[in-house]
This record gives C-alpha cells, structure tokens and sequence, in this order.
C-alpha cells in the first residue's frame, strides 16, 4: 500500500478519511493524494463568455485557501502529500485520479444515515465503486486510532468473486486483521453446509486454514446476517467485493445500506470483482 487516494469536500467526515488515510500512510510509508472537485455554480461552469471569470477565480482561491489550512493540519506534519484538484463530476475525477497516479485504496467519508444516502447510494460513491478498479474504504466517524483486528469479508463463494477475494486478503495483511469469511444462508437461496463447505474449499483452494476463520451464518436476508454476525463477533471492518453496478445494487440499496451503514458504525470496504 503506496498510494492512498483521500477525496475531500474539506468537511469534517471528510477529515475523519483522511485521518484514517494518515494512519495507513504512515504505517505503509505511503503517498497520500488529496483530491477535491471544484463547486463551481453551474451557470458559471457553462459560461463561455468570460463574464464568469471573476467569480470562476474566487471559488479557485477559495479552494486553495482550504488547501492551505488543511496541509498546516499537525497529523499531515512529514507526510507525503499531492494535492489534486478536479473540475468534473465527483465520481469521474475520482475514478480519473486514481487510474492516473495508480493509488491502491481509496478513502471516502461518510455523512452518516442521510449523507451516506445521498453519497454512497446516489451518484457519486455508487459510481466510484462501479468506475474504479481500485478498493473503496468508507469511514463514518472519527477513528483515532484505525488498528482493526478482525475484518468480516461477506462472499457467496462464487468463482467471479475470486479476484476481489485476492484483494480482500492483501488488504487483510496490509492493516494487520484477522481475515473472517462469511457466508450468510437465507431463506430465498438456501445451500446446505455440505454444498457450501464445498464451494469453500474451492474458493479458498491454496490458502492454509490458519490464515483465516470462517462461519456459515443463517438469516433472513444477506444483509441482517451480515450486521448481525458482524456485531456479535465484535467485528472492527466488514468487507465485500462488487462487479458494478449489479453488485453495489446488491450490497448497498435499500436496507442493506440502512442495516450495514446506518446501524452500524463499522467502517466498509468495497472490492472491484
């Protein structure tokens, strides 16, 4: 883990990211990346004639203003950091500027139940986690100290969910948590253990038992399982893979956002299959 990339609004969920970005770079000796698109007024953005320009240039200023203020923060003090500036849509200059400088994770902030609506759900965060190649952290409060042990990885235990699973096991290793696969049976597509236990061993084929537990959890739905054992494990991160839009529109519509986010405040990490 090199390269974190942190967008920002410069609000404080913001910054909760970005102080969990901080921890990881320093324990990685990692390149942090900042980004922030500029909120320019939509009738300045699609004007032509220059009249324009002068409130063009306060939002610019204003935003290196917050730039400044945000690099004198004492916890960046020493760390590497390339400030980003986009003027697209969230998503595309997310997606833009993680491709370009090659980052390994990306880290976002969580408004809590309605912010999260509005940014993971809505267009931005939903389209970073279907546009990027890269894993997606999601943080909704202050983490003082990001040390997790025990990382939940929900799977089906399906064979185009290897790759992601690849990625949740280096990322594993790389904050030091102790990889817990979990299979939620439901009602609506029930496997019996035996025929899980066999797509387990399948997909964990090459990897020693030692590296990772596991537990086949019963409930109503994937997402109640998945809050459900998370909490009664006292797990610290819950993680899954996804393959665009049909995976986020799996994970993270409806009442599993509400269940994994809103009634949780676990911090997620997505995976692109």
């Amino acid at each position: 883990m090199k390269k974190i990339l942190v967008p920002t609004d410069f609000s404080e969920q913001a910054e909760n990211a970005l102080k969990v970005a901080v921890q990881l770079a320093k324990k990685h000796d990692a390149k942090l990346f900042i980004l922030h698109t500029l909120d320019i007024p939509l009738h300045l953005a699609n004007t032509s004639d220059g009249s324009g320009l002068p409130e063009s240039v306060f939002f610019m200023k204003l935003t290196e203003k917050r730039f400044s203020d945000l690099m004198n923060k004492p916890y960046l003090k020493d760390i590497p950091v390339n400030e980003i500036v986009g003027h697209n849509e969230v998503y595309e200059d997310i997606a833009q500027a993680s491709n370009k400088n090659d980052v390994d994770l990306i880290v976002m902030g969580s408004h809590g139940a309605s912010g999260f609506k509005e940014m993971f759900i809505g267009s931005n965060a939903e389209k970073v986690v279907r546009t990027c190649k890269k894993p997606v952290l999601i943080i909704k409060n202050s983490l003082e100290d990001f040390n997790p042990k025990s990382f939940v990885y929900a799977t089906d235990f399906e064979e185009d969910g290897q790759i992601a699973f690849n990625k949740a096991q280096k990322f594993a290793k790389d904050i030091g948590a102790k990889l817990n696969l979990l299979y939620v049976n439901t009602p609506g597509n029930f496997n019996t253990s035996s025929q899980i236990l066999d797509k387990k061993r399948k997909f964990t084929k090459g990897l020693s038992e030692e590296d990772y537990s596991f537990t086949i959890y019963n409930d109503l739905t994937v997402e109640k399982g998945i809050l459900q054992f998370a909490n009664d494990a006292e797990a610290d991160i819950i993680g899954m893979g996804t393959h665009g839009r049909k995976g986020v529109s799996h994970f993270f519509n409806g009442s599993i956002s509400e269940d994994l986010v809103n009634h949780t405040n676990m911090p997620i990490v997505t995976f692109k299959i």
